[in-house]
């Protein structure tokens, strides 16, 4: 190799590697998890995916509290840094313009990894004698933040169940302090089972009951959100809980723009499947995470740095 070779052979190196060094600083800049706020499973769960990807994939994120599943598609809709977890009813609604998005299609949304179900079930404080959606009727309700998911399943399980309760918006953690207080009759919450919220409410209120939906009520669940599934809560997973809490579900999913840099999106869906324990990595409501169940999300299109990820583990969506 002549010296004018070895020259001009370094001159490329270098200038290659300055061009990686470049696209690793765009892949890391600026990222930011939206989540939810205090009391809800969200925050814990992105402050806990905020860690892991800073030790497992190098990538620095700031984690951001919001309202929720409805405010975070928003952020990503119009942020090509932002990332979210993301409920897929909200996702579906957003995509096709429905409901709170009001006829705004979020066209932007990229579907990255999958985080968890989500399952809904109400508290009701010790002594009440409230036992089922119908004797809702009249009672005042928390349904979680104003606009949210929760507030606008409960007003589908309201017509279905033909009652007409006074809906109360808070954060989840406000509105167990109500609940455990009396100040309201009942907490309808989704989350990962055991819902935090309502775990909350058992430890501050030791004979609150937690209770589901009919049959029927399932049922017209399910025809008005093709996204839902049937589930059941087995015995003894809250307390007080002798027998089968039936209800709906559907997964949750961590989204980001269809803008953000593909070798980001890459990392950080590499990372979240390549976890070992992602309930001792990630986080402990983590148990979902899995390159398998990512097929559980037929709504939202994934990134192509997400699918390149799923591949390379035998997936393909």
């Amino acid at each position: 190799m002549t010296g004018f070779t070895r020259r001009c052979l370094g001159a490329l190196l270098a200038g290659t590697g300055a061009v990686l060094a470049l696209g690793s600083a765009r892949a890391q800049a600026g990222l930011t998890i939206y989540t939810a706020g205090q009391g809800s499973a969200f925050l814990p769960y992105g402050q806990g995916l905020g860690r892991y990807l800073d030790a497992a994939a190098g990538l620095k994120v700031e984690i951001a509290e919001s309202k929720g599943s409805v405010e975070n598609a928003g952020k990503v809709e119009e942020g090509a840094n932002a990332l979210a977890t993301v409920f897929l009813g909200t996702a579906f609604e957003a995509l096709n313009g429905l409901a709170w998005a009001n006829g705004k299609r979020h066209a932007k949304l990229r579907a990255l990894a999958p985080m968890y179900e989500t399952s809904f079930q109400i508290a009701v404080p010790g002594g009440s004698t409230l036992r089922d959606v119908k004797s809702l009727d009249g009672k005042q309700v928390g349904i979680g933040p104003a606009g949210g998911p929760a507030e606008g399943y409960f007003k589908a399980l309201a017509e279905i169940a033909g009652i007409t309760p006074k809906l109360v918006a808070g954060n989840p953690a406000g509105l167990a302090k109500k609940l455990i207080a009396k100040e309201i009759d009942a907490l309808w919450q989704g989350a990962i089972v055991p819902i935090p919220s309502l775990v909350d409410v058992q430890k501050g209120d030791a004979g609150a009951i937690v209770f589901g939906l009919t049959d029927a009520e399932v049922e017209g669940m399910l025809k008005r959100f093709p996204f839902m599934a049937k589930t059941e809560v087995a015995p003894g997973t809250y307390a007080n809980q002798p027998a089968v809490v039936k209800s709906i579900s559907a997964w949750n999913f961590v989204l980001a723009n269809a803008d953000l840099v593909e070798e980001t999106a890459y990392r950080i869906t590499r990372a979240m499947i390549s976890a070992q324990v992602p309930e001792r990595e990630i986080h402990a409501f983590a148990k979902g995470v899995s390159a398998q169940n990512a097929t559980a999300n037929r709504i939202i299109p994934f990134h192509p740095g997400a699918v390149r990820a799923l591949k390379e583990r035998g997936v393909t969506v």
